[in-house]
Order: structure tokens, then C-alpha cells, then sequence
């Protein structure tokens, strides 16, 4: 078991290490981008990765506290699906409403693998190779449909 403060520093230590793998990858519109902290620069709009001593996720999370404008902006995300998967090439699971960590409902657009520790330094290379092609396509499929959704919100 790591004390906390060690389970900080590999926390840290592994983001650090994703940011710098990716910092030469510019964004599909060109430009520089934090990868590991995505602003996606529509408000309730959020793209999360987190990892933990079991498992990695990758998500958009749509936190609107009003239900009917959190719904309305889940329900167009819908309307682009196909899309979604085509650029993702692969299926994701689609919650209308799920529990946050912090028993807050959200909306919820995510993947994720099991079997993964961001405490084994060993998993990184998995854990990069599982984060690095979602954000990429993920920035791809937002640089095509962001208009949208800073019309509707």
C-alpha cells in the first residue's frame, strides 16, 4: 500500500509523463492544447480521463444541474452518434443519467479498461495507449461539432 503522499507523487508523476508524450501532437485545428486537462470551451461540457489502481476511463461529462439543458445537450450529442463511433472506431457507453463521484447527475459519454493501475509503472505504456488515440479522435470529433453545441448553450 503507498501513503498518501506517494500516492500523489505517481499520480502526478504519471499525468506529468502523458502531458509531455503529448505535447508535440497539436490539435485537429492546428493549435497547441493541454491534453491532460481538455477545456473544451463550452460551459458543462467536459472531457475527463482519470485512472485509478483497477481501472482507466475516458469520458465527456455533462454536469448542467438542470436536467431538462443537460438532456437537450445529451440528446444532440445523440444526434451525432455515428459520427462519434466513426471517429472514436469504437462503441461507448451512452448514460442519460449517472451518478458523478460526487453523487451528482450528469450526463455521460465514456469508455473504459479494467486491469490497469496508475500505481504499477508498468501499466503506463497500456495506459497511454489507451488515453492517446481517444483524446486525439475525441479533439477531432469536437473540432467538427463544437458550432453546435456553443449555439445551444
Amino acid at each position: 500500500m503507498y501513503s498518501r503522499e506517494e500516492s500523489v507523487r505517481l499520480r502526478q508523476q504519471f499525468w506529468i509523463s502523458f502531458g509531455q508524450y503529448m505535447k508535440p501532437v497539436p490539435s485537429a485545428s492546428g493549435s497547441t492544447v493541454n491534453w491532460t486537462n481538455y477545456k473544451t470551451g463550452v460551459k458543462n461540457i467536459f472531457f475527463k480521463m482519470d485512472v485509478d489502481k483497477k481501472e482507466a476511463f475516458i469520458s465527456i461529462q455533462l454536469p448542467h444541474p438542470d436536467a431538462g439543458i443537460r438532456h437537450l445537450i445529451f440528446e444532440q450529442f445523440e444526434e451525432f452518434k455515428a459520427m462519434f463511433s466513426n471517429e472514436m472506431g469504437e462503441e461507448w457507453d451512452w448514460i442519460k443519467d449517472a451518478t458523478d463521484d460526487f453523487g451528482k447527475t450528469v450526463s455521460l459519454i465514456s469508455t473504459r479498461i479494467t486491469g490497469v493501475s496508475i500505481f504499477n509503472q508498468q501499466h503506463w505504456p497500456e495506459l497511454i495507449s489507451f488515453f492517446k488515440p481517444r483524446i486525439i479522435a475525441l479533439d477531432e470529433f469536437w473540432d467538427n461539432v463544437k458550432p453546435v453545441f456553443e449555439s445551444l448553450v
